[in-house]
């Protein structure tokens, strides 16, 4: 897959559900090359490996070029290998709200206790139906970027977010 992905990033309310309404769930571990000008992600996600390539955000962290492809799990092994120090690990819920699957990160280890949720559109203007367990929006905030959670993680500054999303 290649093309501008448009999603929009929001914390997730810790007292309110949103597994019982997942129709799926995966564990994803993810790791980063170092690359200049671009994020360079080495994914596995169940049994498949990814290998993905991201531009830069646009001003507002809404837009940016991205290129994914498959790979097998024996190369996304080996170049896990050539990553950069920290891994993110999460498992990804899915939640379906009106026409949008949201994508709901519970994060493990430094970033234990964070829960995001994404959403992704077809223009920057699209309406879409927020689940109720969906709160403040962090779209464009660095800190919530996964390639920066690995050297900067939750447990550093999850004093500075409100008791809600903590």
């Amino acid at each position: 897959m290649s093309g501008y992905e448009i999603e929009r990033k929001f914390l997730v309310h810790k007292d309110r559900d949103f597994k019982s309404r997942a129709f799926a769930s995966s564990r994803i571990k993810q790791g980063y090359i170092a690359a200049k000008g671009a994020t360079v992600r080495v994914r596995v996600r169940d049994d498949k490996g990814y290998l993905t390539i991201k531009a830069p955000s646009d001003g507002k962290g809404l837009k940016r070029y991205e290129f994914e492809k498959e790979i097998t799990l024996e190369e996304a092994g080996q170049l896990l290998k050539l990553c950069e120090a920290g891994v993110i690990d999460k498992t990804r819920y899915l939640v379906q709200s009106g026409k949008h699957v949201f994508e709901v990160d519970e994060f493990y280890g430094d970033n234990e206790g964070l829960v995001m949720a994404e959403v992704e559109l077809g223009s920057e203007d699209e309406a879409f139906e927020k689940p109720d367990f969906i709160g403040m929006e962090v779209t464009g905030d660095g800190r919530f970027y996964n390639k920066n959670m690995r050297k900067y993680p939750f447990v550093i500054w999850r004093g500075s977010l409100p008791e809600e999303y903590r």
